[in-house]
C-alpha cells in the first residue's frame, strides 16, 4: 500500500532525473581522472548512452538497477502497489534496452553496462578502465 498521497508522490516522482545522476557524475569524475575524454548523452545514438567515445565507437550506460531491472537487491525490489503499471513498464524497459543494444551492435558500437550497485566499489575503476 502506498503510504504517500497522489500529490506527494507525484513530486517525489517529477524528481527523478534522466541525466545527471549521482552515479553518472561519478563515473564521469572517474573516467576523467583516468584521463579519457567523452561527449555526454549520445542523442543521435540507440538508446541514448550516457557517455560517449565517438573515435573508439564505444559508449558507456550507467543503468540504475530498479528501473533496468538488474539482478541484485535493488534491481529485485518491486513495487507493492499499482503492479499492473509498474511489471509490464519494468518489462518493457528491458525490453527496449536489449534492442537499443542490438542496434548499437550493428552500427558497429561497443558498449559497457555500469550498474548504480557496482558504483560503491573501488573495482569500479578496473571495470571501466577494460570496457574502454
Amino acid at each position: 500500500m502506498d503510504t504517500l498521497s497522489p500529490e506527494q508522490r507525484s513530486f517525489t516522482m517529477s524528481r527523478v532525473r534522466g541525466k545527471n545522476t549521482s552515479p553518472e557524475i561519478h563515473v564521469r569524475k572517474l573516467i576523467f581522472r583516468l584521463g579519457y575524454r567523452y561527449r555526454l548523452q549520445g542523442r543521435d545514438l540507440p538508446g541514448n548512452p550516457d557517455i560517449v567515445f565517438r573515435v573508439r565507437k564505444k559508449v558507456i550506460f550507467i543503468h540504475g538497477c530498479f528501473w533496468h531491472g538488474h539482478d541484485c537487491r535493488g534491481g529485485n525490489n518491486r513495487p507493492m502497489s499499482n503492479q499492473s503499471y509498474w511489471l509490464p513498464k519494468l518489462e518493457r524497459n528491458k525490453e527496449k534496452d536489449a534492442a537499443n543494444q542490438a542496434k548499437l551492435r550493428d552500427l558497429g558500437w561497443n558498449f559497457l553496462i555500469l550498474w548504480e550497485c557496482q558504483l560503491t566499489n573501488e573495482a569500479i575503476l578496473d571495470i571501466i578502465n577494460s570496457g574502454i
